[in-house]
């Protein structure tokens, strides 16, 4: 059984919010409310890019800046956001419509990660950028120094890959799309001219390239 929301979100926090509106509209999906999480999004999206830029930039004083974009890339996707949401229990307090619930949208990246910047936002707006700081800080945990070498994304390695061997560019094509308008999925193929092609699925187009994209790396080297 899920704890009520102010204590949920105490728990989360370390402290309770003076008002719970801004998390309850954090929380809240397009289709239950036109009040809902885009707006505060739109801000925590913006202050997790800048606590995480400051915060790689501390930690590896001696890397150049395109390895630090790397890191930075990696770590604020939509897939960490939602990652980070289920490991402090997002999905209980969710709003969504009952459209939305029938479809699983709980399960959904896109939500999720939407959300979890939602929450840093509604929590910037109350108790600054230094709580704001610290709450990324501790929710992000481990996976800022996960490996010494900054992750390449699947995309850059590919392409870097096709470049390397004298092979064509690596291009990308949605071959399907489905599901509902708030859960859908794209399945896209990646291919380098007709030497080689894969396939791969996600909540997004993006999503989707990269899946692809690391499927044909793997396809190739292994």
């Amino acid at each position: 059984m899920s704890i009520a929301l102010p204590e949920w979100l105490t728990e989360t926090f370390g402290r309770r919010p003076a008002d719970i509106a801004p998390y309850q509209r954090a929380l809240t999906h397009g289709s239950q409310a036109a009040e809902n999480y885009e707006r505060l999004e739109f801000l925590g999206d913006r202050v997790l890019g800048l606590v995480m830029a400051e915060w790689l930039w501390e930690l590896f004083p001696k890397e150049p800046e395109g390895q630090l974009s790397k890191r930075l890339n990696a770590l604020v996707t939509g897939t960490v956001c939602a990652d980070v949401a289920r490991e402090l229990g997002v999905r209980a307090h969710l709003r969504l419509g009952k459209q939305a619930r029938d479809d699983g949208a709980y399960e959904s990246d896109n939500i999720l990660g939407d959300v979890m910047e939602a929450l840093i936002g509604a929590w910037y707006r109350e108790a600054g950028l230094d709580a704001a700081r610290a709450f990324v800080r501790k929710a992000w945990g481990h996976r800022v120094q996960h490996g010494d070498k900054a992750p390449q994304h699947p995309k850059s390695a590919l392409q870097e890959w096709a470049a390397a061997a004298g092979r064509r560019t690596p291009e990308y094509v949605v071959v399907d799309r489905s599901g509902p308008h708030h859960a859908p999925r794209f399945t896209v193929q990646v291919k380098i001219g007709s030497f080689a092609d894969a396939t791969a699925t996600g909540a997004n187009k993006q999503i989707a390239e990269t899946a692809a994209a690391k499927a044909l790396l793997e396809k190739l080297q292994g």
